[in-house]
C-alpha cells in the first residue's frame, strides 16, 4: 500500500502515538522548566555557581540518548520512567543558560528602584526580575522543546510512549512493504508536533511579553 493508504489504515494508532509523544514532551518540559528556572535563580548572582550550573547541564547533553536510556533501564525499568528522567535532564541546558542570562541582563537600576520602594528580595524576583527575564527564558523553553521532540523518539528503545515506536518498528522490519511508511509516518508526525508546539510558544510570547519588551 502507498503512504496515504497506510495513514488511513493506521490513523487511530498514529493519533494515539502522537498524543503520547506530545504528552510526554509537554510534561517533561514543565518539570525541566521549573527545575531549570530554580537553578537559574539560585546561581545567577555568582559567576562561579552559574558556570557550574551551565557546565553540568552541558555535560548531561553530551551523553548519547541511547546510552542515557540504557543506563536508566536497570535502575528504573522500562517504559515511562526512563523516558521522563532522560527527557527532563536533556531539557535543562537551554532553560538554565537562558534563565541565568536573562536574570543577569535585568537593568540594575530597576531592581534598585524596586528595592527603594520597600519590595522584599522575593517580591523583586517575582515581580521585576523574572518578568523582565521571561523573553530569554521562553526562548530557552522553545529550544528545549524542539530538542526533546526528536530525543523522545529514542524512548521506544525502552518501550516508552510516542511516535518513536513507529520509527523503530519500521527500522526493525526494513524490506517489508510497510517499513518505509512506518518510518515516514513517525518522522512526519514528530515534525508536525514540533511545529505545533513552536506555534503555541509564539502565541504564548505574544500574550505574556509586553510589546515594549518584544521590540
Amino acid at each position: 500500500m502507498n503512504f496515504w493508504e497506510y495513514l488511513s489504515s493506521r490513523h487511530q494508532q498514529l493519533l494515539t502515538d502522537a498524543y503520547q509523544h506530545a504528552s510526554a514532551v509537554f510534561q517533561c518540559m514543565v518539570v525541566a522548566t521549573v527545575i531549570g528556572v530554580v537553578i537559574g535563580v539560585v546561581t545567577y548572582r555568582s559567576d562561579w555557581a552559574g558556570g557550574v550550573a551551565t557546565t553540568t547541564t552541558s555535560m548531561i547533553l553530551t551523553i548519547p540518548s541511547l546510552a542515557m536510556i540504557g543506563l536508566l533501564i536497570p535502575i528504573v525499568g522500562l517504559g515511562v520512567p526512563p523516558t521522563v528522567i532522560a527527557l527532563t535532564l536533556y531539557g535543562l541546558l537551554p532553560i538554565v543558560r537562558n534563565s541565568i542570562v536573562g536574570l543577569r541582563g535585568v537593568d540594575p537600576s530597576l531592581v534598585d528602584a524596586a528595592k527603594g520602594i520597600g519590595m522584599s528580595r522575593l517580591a523583586r524576583l517575582l515581580r521585576v526580575e523574572l518578568p523582565l527575564a521571561w523573553p530569554p527564558i521562553l526562548t530557552g523553553i522553545r529550544v528545549s522543546t524542539q530538542m526533546l521532540m526528536g530525543i523522545a523518539a529514542i524512548a521506544a528503545y525502552a518501550s516508552g510512549p510516542g511516535l518513536g515506536n513507529e520509527i523503530f518498528r519500521g527500522l526493525g522490519s526494513l524490506g517489508s512493504k510497510n517499513a518505509l511508511n512506518q518510518v515516514l509516518a513517525g518522522t512526519l508526525g514528530i515534525i508536525i508536533l514540533a511545529l505545533l508546539f513552536d506555534a503555541a510558544y509564539v502565541l504564548i510570547g505574544r500574550l505574556t511579553i509586553p510589546r515594549g519588551i518584544r521590540v
